[in-house]
């Protein structure tokens, strides 16, 4: 069965939080690593994605609308933060950071069923 990812058409996390890292995950330092253009110092030893250090966060690399369609223009090469994001029941179990972000952009929570494909979709050829 395939498996639709229901963060394609979330990105509440790339809205609500700051993704902060390691300068070191920065591709000034690490050979595929986030684009130093895109991100900004916090402090001596952390970085955030640009755009996510802002009262009203929304992370530069997210393209598209939240709760609609959306994906990462840098997601091969996302930090560390955000490859450890875990949303709801991806490994059948909760997430209350994911729960929260979804609630505050108006979006039910994810349920395990979210990670089932729906009967009658198509399959690829």
């Amino acid at each position: 069965m395939m498996i639709i990812n229901p963060c394609i058409s979330c990105g509440a996390c790339c809205a609500l939080f700051r993704a902060s890292f390691y300068w070191a995950e920065t591709s000034e330092f690490t050979q595929g690593g986030v684009p130093s253009h895109l991100t900004v110092k916090i402090n001596d030893f952390m970085v955030a994605m640009k755009g996510t250090d802002n009262i009203h966060p929304r992370c530069d690399c997210l393209e598209g609308e939240i709760g609609h369609s959306v994906y990462c223009k840098i997601y091969e090469n996302r930090s560390s933060v955000c490859r450890e994001f875990k949303p709801a029941w991806e490994d059948n179990l909760p997430s209350p950071r994911c729960d929260y972000a979804r609630n505050v952009w108006g979006l039910a929570p994810l349920t395990p069923d979210s990670w089932s494909s729906p009967e009658g979709y198509p399959k690829a050829a």
